[in-house]
């Protein structure tokens, strides 16, 4: 039977977040979900899901979009990981990240939550910090934005020109680190861009 993996994209529910900078974790697992044709459904941990391959006879893909609000992300990927009995190795949560610039990407397993409250929660619902994490950039603010309300605000009209390709690469990363391995895709996406 193929080992099933958990990729969470983390998020804020609702119309109001959906192309908010707190929401890219979402996008990328949007993008997974259309590549393979599938649309969201309600699961009874508080999520939407779809359950799907990584490419067919190979590893399982349980997508989730958490209901929840990022900040009590926990919950519901704790509730996952009980659910399909994934063990926290072969969970990958996807994440916008304030400390990596605006159309990087950057993969690690373990480690602190840098500050990121969802993260935070995921790690403590868990039990512990050594999941995957797909870290997509979206940069600090230049002046006196808060932080907190930056990664609330929609993107730039010039982010947005090139948002479509972030997304695609950090799905080609989430699959990359199933499909070969973590030090494989960090090989590929953390390399200068030529």
């Amino acid at each position: 039977m193929a080992e099933t993996w958990l990729v969470v994209g983390l998020g804020n529910p609702g119309p109001r977040y959906a192309a908010t900078r707190h929401n890219v974790g979402q996008l990328v697992v949007d993008e997974l979900a259309a590549r393979r044709g599938e649309v969201f459904k309600a699961h009874k941990t508080n999520a939407r899901v779809v359950e799907t391959w990584l490419r067919p006879g190979t590893q399982k893909m349980v997508l989730a979009k958490p209901n929840s609000f990022m900040n009590v992300s926990g919950g519901p990927v704790a509730g996952l990981e009980r659910f399909y009995g994934v063990a926290p190795e072969r969970i990958v949560v996807v994440h916008d990240e304030l400390d990596i610039p605006f159309d990087t990407i950057k993969l690690k397993v373990g480690g602190g939550p840098g500050g990121h409250n969802g993260v935070r929660d995921v790690a403590k619902a868990l039990g512990t910090p050594e999941f995957a994490r797909v870290r997509v950039g979206v940069g600090r603010p230049t002046g006196r934005q808060d932080p907190a309300d930056w990664v609330l605000d929609p993107f730039s009209a010039a982010e947005r020109a090139t948002l479509p390709v972030l997304v695609a690469e950090a799905a080609d990363a989430v699959e990359q680190l199933i499909g070969e391995g973590l030090v494989e895709a960090q090989q590929r996406f953390h390399a200068p861009r030529a």
